[in-house]
């Protein structure tokens, strides 16, 4: 199964074949921002107005198929907190109101999470078993600290979700063709993951190229995930469809990644 383009009208998102919860990968084609915000930006930075902001959500809500004051986000610190959540939990579009976390998890029907990307590396995860959901925000720090597979395991203790059940799907981030480092970041992954970080790390002119979607992935399947879709999307290689900080810094808008917990479905 893969990750794939879904087009309604001038909008664009990318869904996943493996998961049946409604969900995206969302891009920055198709809503109402201006400037360097343009177009669908789902984050509400210094500079962008909150109906734009407002009005992207709504858009979003009717195409995927989610109540946005049921969307509940991240403040995203680049650590492994994992946050259980229900509608409760609802602060509005900014995410600064939020806690800090870098993942969240949810079986309220209903509820949907979001995070927040421009280069990172979106996770979502869904049991049809339970109807549980999970949505991740994995930078390279994330990655290493295991952030994926943390929270399968929370799923597994909050709602008894079986790994071997749950599907996952990685989407677009900064690809192994254009993930350039120092020798911190390489290290910090054969760390974490041991000798088998290395396949997932080349080198070039002195620098290196680390594969964020394959590592993740290993971390998935280390916690018991054996369905696992890929997206094949650079964000820097395709920066007219994805905003990438690598390109831009803080000039831009965030995509991310929305999943709306549906209840069970086996």
């Amino acid at each position: 199964m893969s990750v794939i383009i879904q087009k309604k009208g001038i909008l664009e998102y990318l869904t996943a074949e493996g998961i049946t919860a409604p969900h995206a990968f969302t891009t920055r084609l198709g809503g109402v921002s201006t400037g360097m915000f343009a177009a669908m930006n789902i984050g509400l930075h210094p500079g962008e107005k909150a109906e734009n902001v407002e009005k992207n959500l709504q858009i979003l809500g009717e195409a995927i198929g989610f109540d946005p004051q049921m969307l509940i986000c991240t403040r995203q610190t680049h650590s492994d907190i994992v946050r259980v959540v229900t509608a409760e939990d609802y602060l509005g579009i900014d995410h600064h109101d939020y806690p800090e976390c870098d993942a969240l998890i949810t079986a309220q029907p209903g509820v949907a999470l979001k995070v927040f990307t421009a280069d990172c590396t979106p996770i979502l995860l869904h049991d049809p078993v339970t109807g549980a959901v999970g949505a991740v925000h994995a930078g390279w720090r994330g990655t290493a600290a295991d952030i994926a597979g943390k929270t399968v395991r929370r799923m597994e203790e909050a709602f008894g979700a079986k790994p071997g059940n749950i599907r996952a799907a990685i989407g677009p981030n900064i690809g192994w063709c254009c993930f350039e480092t120092d020798a911190d970041v390489p290290q910090a992954m054969v760390k974490a993951l041991g000798e088998r970080a290395n396949s997932h790390i080349r080198t070039q002119n002195g620098k290196y190229y680390v594969n964020l979607k394959a590592i993740n992935a290993e971390f998935l399947r280390r916690a018991g995930v054996k369905h696992i879709d890929i997206s094949d999307c650079c964000t820097k290689c395709e920066s007219t469809r994805f905003w990438s900080h690598r390109i831009t810094g803080k000039n831009r808008g965030s995509q991310g990644a929305i999943i709306v917990c549906k209840g069970a479905s086996l």
